[in-house]
């Protein structure tokens, strides 16, 4: 662990940031599971709407 008040804080936020990286990697991978499993089903409107959350999710993911 730092010694350096800043560097402390920096490694709070680092940590912060790291779990919510994380989950936005989850839930984005989970989306796009869905996404597969709805194209290999032939469901054309599962998929349509799969996409749609998953691209909404990349786009969240991309500008945070």
């Amino acid at each position: 662990m730092a010694n350096i008040k800043s560097q402390k804080k920096r490694a709070l936020t680092n940590a912060k940031a790291n779990l919510k990286n994380s989950a936005e990697k989850s839930a984005l991978k989970t989306a796009m599971k869905k996404v597969n499993a709805a194209v290999a089903a032939n469901d054309k409107e599962a998929a349509n709407k799969a996409f749609n959350e998953a691209n909404s999710l990349l786009d969240k993911a991309a500008t945070s």
